[in-house]
C-alpha cells in the first residue's frame, strides 16, 4: 500500500516541473478547443528596446540606509512568440491577443546585507537575491487585464514559491503611456523563513530572537509609464510601492510597513 509519508523525498523544484510540464500539455491539447482562437502570427517588426534602469529600492528590512539604489540593463521585446520586459523573459503557447499563457523566467527574492544592519541584526547571515521560473495566464477584457502567475526558486536560495493576481489597465495619450496595476503576491512559508526567519542558532549567535514565519499575501501597486521621445528614444518610469504583512513585519529583520521600488529608464529602439 502507497505511503504519503515517501512525497517529501520529491524535491519542491521537481514536483513543480513536474506539475508546469502537465499543465503545459494540457492547455496545449486544448489550444485548437473554442476556448482559445489561432495564435497571433509572428511579428517580423517587432522593436528591440535595450537601455539602462535606475532603481531606488526602499527594503522593509532594518538596515542602516534603507534605500538601495541599483543599475540594471534593461530589455523590451515581444513578437507574439518570446518576450522580454525587463528583468523578466519568457516564452508563449497561448497569445491569440485575448489569451496568454507563457513560461517565463525572472529576478526574485529580496537581498539582505548584514554589513548595512542595524545592531545585532549585523551577526546574521546574508540573504541573496534568487531567480525563479514559473507560468502565467493573463486574459484581457474591455475593462482591463487580469492575471495569475506562479513560480519556483529555481536556484533554490530560498526553495520557495511565489504567486501574483493582478489586475492591469492601459492608459495611451499620444506618446504617453501609462499602465496602472493592483494586485496580492503570495510568499510561501519556505520563501518567508528564508528572507525574514531567524533561526535558533542565529538567535544564540547574536542574541536577536528567534522567529519562525509562514506564508503570506503582500498587496501592492503599481504604476508604470512610457515616453517615446522620437522613433528611436524612449523613456521608461515605474513606481511601486508594497504592504508588508504580519507574517514578515513581525521578524525582528524588519522595521518597515512598507517595501517600495522607484525606476527611471532610457532605451534606444532598434
Amino acid at each position: 500500500m502507497l505511503k504519503l509519508a515517501a512525497l517529501p523525498n520529491i524535491s519542491t523544484r521537481t514536483m513543480f516541473s513536474a506539475f508546469t510540464a502537465t499543465a503545459l500539455f494540457s492547455v496545449a491539447s486544448l489550444s485548437n478547443a473554442a476556448l482559445f482562437n489561432d495564435n497571433l502570427p509572428t511579428d517580423k517588426d517587432a522593436e528591440l528596446s535595450v537601455g539602462v534602469n535606475v532603481m531606488a529600492v526602499k527594503s522593509a528590512y532594518d538596515l542602516e540606509d534603507s534605500t538601495e539604489v541599483r543599475v540594471l540593463p534593461g530589455v523590451f521585446y515581444d513578437n507574439n512568440r518570446i518576450y522580454a520586459r525587463g528583468a523578466q523573459a519568457g516564452a508563449y503557447l497561448i497569445n491569440d491577443g485575448v489569451n496568454q499563457l507563457s513560461a517565463y523566467a525572472q529576478l526574485a527574492g529580496n537581498s539582505f546585507d548584514p554589513d548595512d544592519a542595524n545592531g545585532a541584526l549585523q551577526g546574521l547571515d546574508e540573504r541573496k537575491l534568487s531567480a525563479e521560473a514559473g507560468i502565467s495566464y493573463q486574459r484581457r477584457t474591455p475593462i482591463g487585464a487580469f492575471r495569475g502567475q506562479f513560480a519556483t526558486d529555481v536556484l533554490d536560495e530560498s526553495g520557495g514559491n511565489t504567486g501574483r493576481l493582478t489586475y492591469l489597465a492601459k492608459i495611451t495619450r499620444n506618446k504617453l503611456t501609462v499602465y496602472p496595476s493592483i494586485g496580492f503576491e503570495y510568499h510561501d512559508a519556505a520563501y518567508n523563513e528564508y528572507y525574514y526567519g531567524v533561526s535558533e542558532e542565529e538567535s544564540a549567535e547574536t542574541g536577536v530572537a528567534a522567529y519562525k514565519s509562514n506564508s503570506s499575501l503582500n498587496p501592492y501597486v503599481s504604476v508604470s509609464a512610457n515616453y517615446d521621445f522620437n522613433d528611436k528614444w524612449a523613456g521608461f518610469a515605474n513606481q511601486s510601492v508594497s504592504y508588508v504583512p504580519n507574517e514578515q513585519y513581525d521578524s525582528p529583520m524588519v522595521d518597515s510597513r512598507t517595501e517600495a521600488s522607484t525606476t527611471l529608464g532610457l532605451l534606444y529602439k532598434f
